[in-house]
């Protein structure tokens, strides 16, 4: 992933937006350089000489500012028309068909579901080379969705639905953020996107969108921390799409975690999803991710160790 993503683009549908970028920032350049030389020459041409006084005054010269003005006005209208042009190229009308993912965004996380049930959080899985027609929604406030080498960001408003086109020109892993500030954890509100070549692209949707397996009776620390999930109610927030009734999936609140081992970040991109930093969000929810819907739950070190066994077998 690039540190400066704005900067290398990786689609036909973020390009324009670099080049507009380049030039915008160039030709801005030029003007301070305009302005700052043009400074520097009158206030040597003009200076102050000792015994000859002061320089002569001259007030308005009709010639010089009527130019000035004729040139901001063409550079603005240029800049103007590019933007039009670059809009069209990056934002190509989107139709009525189905769209391939929708993309439901929570304070602070971001949710990814596909027509099939596959569903994942924090990771947007795309076939490269093709374009994915996106639809955006939001369950509570303003977000804005943003993966700047991929696509032109676009707000995702509650009861609204958006549409974005998005792209990725070769398999690679690339950054997303929200852009619109939602919340004190604003700035941990984040993705990723991977782009993979198609067949491996519908490989991984198959197994999303399969059931997760029970937990192996020959697991017993599973099995265990299955019995703590249904206990301290996580269904109540978290569904684990093909478990038993003892799994009620009654809301929304909380990621879907039917395949959660195989996810690369947790909590928004808050922490790396690895066993260690698991048991530090179930340990210590509140202080890693302040305000977060998950409150920190009474639970026992073995009951911490048992439950992220389970979720680790959620592959």
């Amino acid at each position: 992933m690039s540190a400066y993503p704005v900067f290398s683009p990786a689609s036909s549908l973020a390009q324009p937006i670099t080049d507009l970028t380049r030039l915008t920032f160039w030709l801005g350049l030029g003007v301070f350089l305009i302005v700052a030389l043009v400074l520097i020459y009158f206030m040597w041409r003009y200076r102050h000489r000792g015994a000859d006084g002061e320089p002569g005054q001259v007030f308005g010269n009709t010639t010089d500012e009527v130019s000035w003005i004729v040139a901001a006005a063409l550079l603005v209208a240029f800049l103007l028309f590019m933007t039009v042009r670059v809009a069209a190229a990056s934002s190509p009308a989107t139709d009525t068909r189905t769209p391939d993912i929708y993309v439901v965004a929570h304070q602070w996380y971001w949710e990814f579901r596909t027509p099939d049930g596959a569903a994942s959080s924090g990771e947007l899985v795309i076939p490269a080379g093709q374009r994915v027609l996106l639809d955006l929604t939001s369950t509570d406030v303003i977000h804005d969705f943003s993966a700047p080498q991929l696509a032109r960001k676009i707000d995702v408003i509650p009861g609204q639905h958006n549409r974005l086109w998005i792209e990725a020109a070769q398999p690679g892993t690339f950054s997303g953020v929200c852009n619109e500030f939602c919340g004190p954890e604003h700035a941990w509100m984040r993705f990723v996107v991977i782009a993979e070549p198609l067949a491996q692209y519908r490989a991984t949707q198959a197994a999303q969108a399969a059931a997760a397996a029970s937990p192996n009776a020959s697991n017993a620390a599973a099995a265990r921390g299955a019995e703590v999930f249904g206990r301290v109610q996580c269904g109540a927030c978290h569904q684990v799409r093909g478990q038993p009734s003892a799994f009620p999936h009654t809301g929304a609140v909380g990621p879907d975690l039917t395949h959660f081992a195989s996810r690369r970040i947790l909590a928004g991109g808050v922490l790396t999803n690895t066993p260690e930093h698991l048991r530090q969000w179930l340990r210590h929810t509140q202080e890693v991710k302040p305000g977060a819907r998950m409150p920190t739950l009474p639970l026992s070190e073995s009951e911490i160790s048992d439950l992220s066994t389970y979720l680790e077998a959620l592959k």
